[in-house]
């Protein structure tokens, strides 16, 4: 890793011994005699460090020091001056400098100070390059769409993710709320923090009290140890409360209490624990009735939808199918080593005419069973499910219908007997009629 110095001195011979010095140790290094320079310098090359002067024709490197902190925080300064000067030390640490040298007596020092400051510039590019590598898996980016009504939630979703309001993400079963809860928590100032999911409809009441916020020892049945809740777990970060609508009406104050003052009891406990957390919740109920209905708090609500987004359905942004089949025909092909690249115009329009109940979960389904059937190098209508080629809607559940298994079960078959029709039949105890009846009526080939 090449690591960029900005030697600044206006003292020409001795900015050149050190330029020569620091050069022969392996870094990269740029001269300039005034602050000005450096400016500009630093405004136009990559700068790692900055070794500087404290006397400058044009200004003071204490005080520069300070300009460039606030300007380019993981920029590194180490400030080097004729004379040991205790209060100008003491200010130019406090104005984020690394170290403070005297030219002469600690010249042995510049090059294993530089080691050193060198080390935390590396580190900080690795813990960048890290952000960047988590950004593109779970950030914005990983949510795949071009029609206004993703955009538009996108966007939404972009403004609120550097903040610290809670999120209510609302929309239909399979429209990608977690993706947009990730994509949210990595794109704010606590990514580094865990991302914490919870699917608040997995679990009783008992059970999901202690899944969220832990319990005491004995404090009931089985619980035979302390143990850290998820809300513990998150602290710091975000917590993704999926299904909130399911939850109990009797664990809605708990939490509410937990987004109110931060704090909260284990099961069990009588002594108060703090938490400060995010809160993305997610929601495929109308919580507005739930509220009417009684079975949901309004002062929770409130609280939990300070910013709501409402997440489209598929049927809502059709443009979209195309990208998002081809990105899981990718996906499957890829960790199948099927050499499939393409999807036919014909099993495209079928994909594009299909309701989607289950919408993009339940895309991926079917693209996922697609790839495992097609034999060719594009995908053909033959491989989809009965139902989508029959202008039928199809939902998560119908990928198991009675005419799907059949349809599934005779394709393997015909492969199984490298299409050898007689064979197939004997085999699965049918008349060859029926087997070339059932061909047709399937559209395999």
């Amino acid at each position: 890793m090449v690591i960029n110095i900005l030697l600044i001195d206006d003292e020409e011979k001795l900015r050149s011994l050190l330029k020569r010095i620091i050069s022969l140790e392996g870094y990269k290094v740029a001269d300039v005699a005034t602050i000005a320079n450096a400016r500009h310098a630093l405004e136009n090359q990559p700068v790692d460090i900055v070794l500087c002067d404290v006397k400058l024709t044009d200004g003071n490197g204490v005080d520069f020091t300070r300009e460039v902190k606030e300007k380019y925080p993981s920029v590194e300064v180490i400030l080097l001056t004729a004379y040991g000067n205790l209060p100008d030390g003491i200010q130019a640490i406090k104005n984020g400098a690394f170290d403070y040298l005297v030219k002469g007596n600690d010249n042995d020092k510049i090059i294993p100070l530089l080691s050193r400051v060198s080390e935390k510039v590396a580190l900080q590019k690795r813990v960048v390059k890290l952000e960047q590598q988590l950004g593109s898996q779970f950030g914005f980016e990983k949510i795949i769409g071009n029609s206004p009504e993703i955009q538009s939630a996108i966007q939404l979703a972009r403004k609120v993710a550097p903040t610290e309001a809670a999120v209510l993400l609302t929309g239909e079963t399979g429209t990608g709320k977690e993706v947009f809860a990730q994509a949210i928590h990595y794109s704010s100032p606590h990514l580094n923090q865990a991302f914490v999911a919870l699917n608040c409809s997995a679990f009783s009441k008992d059970l999901l009290e202690s899944e969220l916020f832990g319990h005491k020892a004995g404090a009931f049945t089985g619980a035979n140890k302390d143990k850290k809740g998820l809300v513990e777990e998150a602290n710091g970060g975000t917590l993704f409360l999926d299904e909130i609508g399911e939850m109990p009406m009797e664990l809605q104050p708990k939490l509410l209490r937990l987004l109110e003052n931060g704090t909260y009891l284990r099961v069990g406990d009588t002594r108060e624990h703090k938490a400060t957390l995010r809160i993305i919740a997610a929601s495929n109920r109308d919580l507005q009735k739930e509220i009417a209905e009684g079975h949901f708090r309004s002062d929770l609500y409130y609280r939990i939808a300070v910013f709501s987004i409402d997440l489209p359905s598929l049927r809502e942004r059709v443009k979209d199918i195309p990208l998002l089949a081809q990105h899981f025909l990718n996906l499957y092909a890829g960790k199948t080593n099927k050499n499939i690249y393409a999807i036919s115009k014909e099993a495209l329009e079928l994909l594009k005419q299909n309701e989607w109940k289950g919408n993009v979960r339940e895309l991926k389904n079917v693209m996922e069973r697609a790839v495992i059937l097609e034999e060719s190098d594009t995908l053909q209508p033959g491989s989809l499910p009965y139902e989508i080629r029959q202008g039928k809607s199809c939902n998560n559940g119908s990928l198991y219908h009675l005419a799907t298994i059949e349809e599934f079960h005779i394709r393997k078959m015909l492969q199984h007997t490298h299409g050898n029709k007689a064979e197939a039949a004997r085999l699965m105890d049918i008349g060859l009629a029926t087997l070339y009846r059932k061909i047709e009526e399937y559209g395999i080939k």
